[in-house]
């Protein structure tokens, strides 16, 4: 009994030799590096005509979620984030406390007028 083996198995078709290099063309390109306040670096490749301003300066880090600028020696500070608000922290920012006492008694008194409970 011959042992037979599938040649073009795990390949697809028009695919060519394994290793060829010719398929596609690599358009020229440009390298740049970010860093992060923990020292990672991140390159980013950019089209190689692409003018300087249309490059960001600063991107987030993959790894560590951090602000990475371009300057190695100084890298970009964390941006202080505003904590969650709730609805009512929101409202208690708009109100004072003796306008928030009127407003309740005012739902109170309507409330109970309708219930018929004066």
């Amino acid at each position: 009994m011959a042992t037979g083996g599938n040649a073009i198995r795990g390949t697809r078709v028009g695919a060519g030799p394994m290793g060829e290099q010719d398929h596609g063309y690599h358009a020229d390109r440009v390298a740049v590096s970010y860093w992060d306040a923990t020292g990672n670096e991140i390159v980013r490749h950019f089209a190689a005509g692409i003018p300087d301003d249309e490059i960001p300066e600063v991107i987030d880090s993959p790894h560590t979620g951090l602000p990475a600028g371009r300057d190695r020696s100084n890298p970009p500070a964390v941006s202080k984030t505003e904590p969650y608000k709730t609805h009512l922290a929101y409202v208690k920012e708009r109100r004072t406390d003796e306008e928030a006492t009127q407003l309740l008694d005012d739902a109170l008194r309507q409330l109970r007028e309708r219930r018929g409970q004066s």
